[in-house]
């Protein structure tokens, strides 16, 4: 009877569009729970997309828009109930370096190419996302991506500097943005810098005391959550009072000045080719680090609700959001860390949270923005000093030192390059060094020379534990696939032990941490052969996985072996066997 096909699994519509699966069981305790969250985060949203669009050289409203139809695309393709989609202080700081070395900040040509680039990152995305590929986002690794958030957030920090002091800066890594701030330091607008000593006092006094202070009136823990997530927007509306009450802009300092009110017209962005050639790396690298910041948030927030994350589902999730945000007049978006806690914590029980908090910022954009003229960029600058100091974490180098120098390497690497030379350029050498680090680890594998343990049939690394061996046969646990880049080193390894045991009669090549055996392996395998049998030295394999050797039965290579052994204890009884033999064979002969 032969073996039945298996058959394909129909592809469902609900695979593409998530919210068809969700939306069957959506409920009115779903929605309360969801109306909740969407409400808080909105209120957090606020400032912070007016700061971010800032901090990417765009005009304040441009964060609204990116906070309005990006939502609404992730609750239609997206798989997490807790991510909250939007600007975010890194991606706009990508996107402040890829634009403005094409287009002059404020300039229209400068709105154009943001707006362009979150079209192509979308696209990327989405393209991403339908062939499968989001194992791309596997080259960074999280010690690399930690190290570049860490030197990210001092670079966003230092570069708000000048908004504190009321002095201008310039350059996107840490040796311009130092120069600009010295060499304008005297022409500090003392105004401004109390408005920004201000802010930002009050920002950090309502995250670290304001639920304290208020759990000692009585206050609710609840309603006092929801007061402190509401403390940046009361920081706004005090600042802007004072701007107003003391006419700080007579003073000297900078507002935000008059916002369209109302949403943009929704339309496509004009593409040229020079344009596209200019921003299709930026673009590429914009789309992996937004999607392997938001897939370990929604992955590290499904896990406490033992919910499932789709991972290519999340890539055309996000390229919805960046395609949507595109058409709506916004700049690249992903998931933010701190709003998807904040929506986790609230309560948010769909997608649909996201869609309800797009409602709130679309409101907010067509009655509140007539107001914001009057708003000091200060206090922005003070929202986004706060927000990117929880991005900083140095102990990731203290970790990666203890446990791997070549994992630190890469850390500092990506850490040093990113401070120097822009996120672009540390983004790319901390690829490069992840890339080599795997590169050398995997071509210098890990073998050991293994014996048994008495008693058992377990055979074990000879430097580590008590064991025993036979005279005259060497064991090597092979502890990598063999490949091109480390096929001569198991050659060089094992000529080396026989070099350095002239007995030796038997050699056994224990297979089992072995998944996959290139040409080059093989040729290297064969080469080893052909120098042990010229000694008089034969050579067994131990241990060999189905798949490999599926493949070495597809040569002559396993005839010529001295024996091909399931287990190694079975290949060590089966060489003490022959060596028996043979002394008896040749007692007898006697």
């Amino acid at each position: 009877m032969g073996v039945r096909p298996r058959e394909s699994r129909p592809v469902r519509i609900q695979n593409y569009f998530p919210i068809l699966d969700w939306g069957r069981r959506y409920n009115r305790q779903t929605l309360a729970s969801d109306l909740v969250a969407a409400l808080i985060v909105t209120i957090m949203l606020i400032p912070q997309s007016l700061a971010y669009a800032l901090l990417a050289g765009l005009p304040p409203e441009t964060g609204l828009y990116a906070s309005v139809l990006p939502l609404i695309a992730y609750a239609i393709f997206g798989t997490s109930s807790a991510l909250a989609v939007g600007p975010v202080a890194v991606i706009s700081l990508m996107t402040a370096s890829a634009v403005g070395r094409i287009a002059a900040e404020g300039s229209v040509d400068y709105a154009s190419a943001a707006i362009v680039l979150a079209m192509l990152s979308g696209l990327m995305l989405l393209a991403m996302g339908l062939f499968r590929l989001g194992f791309v986002a596997n080259f960074l690794s999280h010690p690399v991506i930690s190290g570049f958030i860490t030197a990210s957030g001092l670079i966003i920090a230092t570069s708000q500097i000048g908004g504190l002091l009321g002095i201008r800066t310039q350059g996107h890594a840490m040796p311009e943005l130092l120069s600009s701030i010295i060499g304008n330091i005297g022409a500090i607008n003392w105004w401004t810098l109390a408005v920004g000593a201000v802010s930002l006092a009050l920002l950090l006094w309502i995250r670290l005391d304001l639920k304290n202070w208020l759990a000692r009136f009585g206050v609710p823990k609840g309603l006092a959550t929801i007061i402190v997530r509401a403390g940046p927007v009361l920081v706004v509306f005090l600042t802007m009072a004072w701007s107003a009450g003391m006419d700080l802009g007579g003073k000297g300092v900078s507002l935000v000045g008059d916002v369209p009110q109302g949403l943009p017209m929704l339309s496509l962005p004009v593409f040229n080719l020079d344009l596209i050639s200019q921003l299709a790396v930026p673009a590429l690298i914009i789309s992996i680090v937004g999607f392997v910041e938001s897939i370990s948030v929604a992955q590290t927030l499904a896990a406490k609700r033992r919910e499932r994350i789709i991972p290519n589902q999340e890539l055309i999730g996000l390229g919805a959001s960046n395609i949507a945000a595109a058409i709506g007049g916004g700049y690249p978006v992903t998931g933010g860390f701190a709003r998807s806690v904040v929506n986790f914590d609230a309560g948010a029980a769909s997608p649909a949270a996201g869609a309800f908090t797009a409602i709130g910022i679309a409101g907010a954009t067509l009655l509140l923005t007539p107001f914001l003229a009057i708003l000091p960029k200060a206090t922005l600058a003070a929202t986004i000093v706060l927000a990117v100091l929880t991005l900083v974490d140095f102990s990731i180098l203290k970790r990666a030192w203890s446990y791997s120098k070549t994992d630190f390497a890469a850390v500092a690497i990506t850490m040093a390059g990113t401070l120097l030379f822009g996120v672009e350029m540390g983004i790319a050498l901390g690829v490069g060094a992840s890339i080599l680090v795997f590169l050398y680890r995997s071509s210098v594998p890990h073998a050991a020379i293994v014996g048994q343990v008495p008693g058992t049939e377990h055979y074990r690394n000879v430097k580590r534990h008590k064991v025993e061996t036979v005279p005259g046969t060497i064991s090597i646990r092979v502890d990598e696939s063999l490949y091109f880049a480390n096929a001569r080193y198991l050659e060089d390894l094992v000529l080396a032990q026989i070099a350095d045991n002239p007995g030796t009669r038997d050699v056994v090549l224990m297979c089992s941490a072995v998944n996959a055996i290139d040409m080059s392996a093989l040729e290297s395998l064969e080469a080893i052969h052909h120098r042990l049998a010229d000694a008089g030295i034969r050579l067994h394999l131990s241990e060999v996985k189905g798949p490999v050797m599926d493949k070495l039965e597809k040569t002559d290579f396993l005839s010529r072996l001295a024996g091909i052994h399931l287990s190694q204890h079975l290949a060590i009884t089966s060489i003490i066997a022959a060596q028996r033999e043979s002394l008896a064979q040749g007692t007898t002969s006697q």
